[in-house]
């Protein structure tokens, strides 16, 4: 379990540092989440670590089951940020109002698109009786 939490650090650190050096306009635990998805699919496609497969799977589920906790700092940041709020609450409002009327219509058509195809698939593959 340490080894897996050294490597969550090591990525968030990487990101961290990434995004300083380059300038770049990710976050930097964006940078270290995807340096984190790269490491774990070349693991799995050569074997390169000796981190095992448990432990992460550990580690993973008991941030997930913890989550609550995490989103308090980013919590207290944006209430911190009162001034902006007030001077912008206009604009965030309607930027998140059409942007879940987005979501929820791409996530309809998407589920529309592959019930659809998987009903025509599983007509044509029928056993005959």
């Amino acid at each position: 379990m340490v080894k897996a939490f050294a490597l969550l650090v090591v990525a968030q650190l990487l990101g961290e540092l990434l995004r300083n050096l380059l300038h770049l306009p990710l976050p930097g635990p964006v940078i270290g989440m995807f340096i984190l998805a790269l490491f774990i699919i070349l693991r799995g496609a050569n074997r390169i670590s000796s981190t095992p497969d448990n432990a992460l799977k550990q580690l993973a589920e008991g941030l997930i089951n913890n989550m609550g906790l995490l989103f308090v700092p980013a919590g207290v940041g944006i209430i911190t940020e009162g001034g902006i709020l007030r001077e912008y609450w206009l604009p965030i409002l309607i930027g998140l109002v059409f942007s879940t009327i987005l979501g929820l219509i791409v996530t309809g058509l998407v589920m529309h698109h592959f019930s659809r195809k998987n009903n025509t698939q599983s007509e044509t593959t029928e056993l005959p009786e």
